[in-house]
């Protein structure tokens, strides 16, 4: 087990008071929008090594990839950690996006690669390799949009509207094909005329104010966004998309091409390990609408939701993907046992205690956190508090028996520690 030092990136829609109330600082006046734990190579967390200088996680994992990560999970994931954790303040909206999946950063990667575009160019879509789907929990309540819903609800907001760029839409999405409509309409208001746009969008959003007499919350996001980034013709998107409103513990899984936008909360977010992120707009940032066209998934889907799953005294969140699960702890009367590393455990409320029956014991207060490589083995978490645990999907879960033998072992060395029992 491993102590860890964190990056805080300074994004100008996060807020100045959530990530500093968590670390127990004082703000800075500045926005703080995410803190990463993970291996991430662009802000990698740091752990100190025996009193001398800190070293980046990615280093240590790199120097011995299989005490680290395991045997199984250092040769699926090229001997690299597969995910990063984010703590996330959201204060005012992020930009409209989408992920790419694996092939598809993979070959946007190295087109860029070889036109010698620099890896931290503001116009750079692909920075690694990697596909990003992610996991959004709620720490509090948590305002999103997420994928595309029914054309036909979007088709009825703009119902009546005169201007031209919303008759066209509502011809769009009254299409037969609901996957069809949905692209005909992203694809007209990404592709607008540069000498148009902010008039067609403009004249849009301010018929769509005058006409609500008594507007839905979505509908006050929208107009919201549109008061934000006049012009844009992300505000009028996000018409086409779920406005989503998640209480503490709900969660989002949100797979290659879902497009999507954070609009304000707390929450916690674990995702592949990667950078890749394709933007519609609400942003000051470099936008690609023709890139980010041909990754989005024109697809009406449920809303994807995350419904956990209670065991063995934790709360876990297993989508069906590989390199990620996403796992609350929260040891009150009696002390859990955690899933087995690779992992990064963060505490989010009280402090705790984290104890390894192989040897050592590690005290972590509010906004502290850890890395449990393979080789700590199973590890025991005592006090008063909840923790966040993210780790490898594809590693099996201990089983009751594993449990009762853990168990047995520890109370023979903490009598005092009393741990939850499967049944």
């Amino acid at each position: 087990m491993w102590r860890l030092a964190n990056h805080v990136r300074q994004y100008a829609w996060g807020s100045t008071t959530e990530i500093p109330r968590l670390l127990g600082i004082e703000p800075n006046g500045h926005p703080q929008a995410e803190l990463w734990l993970g291996a991430h190579p662009s802000a990698p967390s740091t752990i100190a090594s025996g009193g001398t200088e800190p070293i980046g996680l990615d280093a240590m994992i790199a120097s011995d990839p299989v005490t680290t990560l395991g045997t199984e999970v250092a040769r699926s994931f090229n001997k690299r950690l597969p995910f990063l954790l984010k703590f996330l303040a959201v204060a005012q909206p992020l930009s409209l996006q989408a992920h790419p999946d694996k092939e598809r950063a993979q070959a946007g990667f190295a087109a860029e690669e070889a036109a010698g575009i620099p890896i931290d160019a503001p116009h750079r879509n692909y920075r690694d390799p990697n596909h990003k789907p992610e996991l959004v929990m709620a720490l509090g309540e948590f305002e999103a949009l997420c994928g595309f819903r029914s054309p036909a609800a979007s088709a009825a907001d703009l119902a009546g509207l005169t201007t031209p760029l919303a008759q066209a839409l509502h011809a769009d999405l009254t299409a037969a094909d609901p996957s069809a409509a949905l692209r005909s309409a992203m694809t007209r208001l990404l592709t607008l005329p540069a000498d148009q746009r902010a008039t067609l969008v403009t004249e849009t959003a301010e018929e769509l104010a005058e006409r609500a007499t008594a507007p839905s919350r979505h509908l006050r996001a929208v107009l919201d966004l549109a008061e934000r980034y006049p012009g844009d013709p992300g505000a009028i998107a996000a018409l086409l998309l779920n406005h989503v409103v998640l209480s503490p513990g709900q969660a989002l899984f949100l797979p290659a091409g879902n497009v999507h936008a954070y609009l304000h909360g707390v929450a916690v977010e674990v995702m592949a390990t990667s950078d890749n992120v394709l933007r519609a707009g609400l942003t000051t940032k470099h936008v690609d609408p023709e890139e980010l066209l041909k990754v989005l998934d024109y697809s009406m889907l449920p809303i994807p939701y995350v419904e956990p799953v209670v065991r063995d005294g934790l709360i876990e969140y297993r989508p069906d993907i590989d390199d990620f699960a996403l796992i609350v702890a929260e040891p009150r009367e009696k002390a859990v046992w955690l899933p087995e590393g690779p992992a990064i455990a963060l505490v989010v409320e009280g402090a705790v205690e984290l104890h390894a029956p192989s040897g050592g014991n590690l005290a972590l207060a509010r906004g502290e956190s850890a890395f449990l490589s393979a080789r700590t083995g199973p590890v025991l978490a005592s006090g008063q508090g909840r923790i966040i645990i993210a780790t490898v999907a594809q590693q099996p879960a201990a089983t009751t028996a594993d449990h009762h033998d853990h168990t047995t072992r520890w109370s023979s060395v903490h009598p005092t520690l009393d741990p939850v029992n499967p049944r």
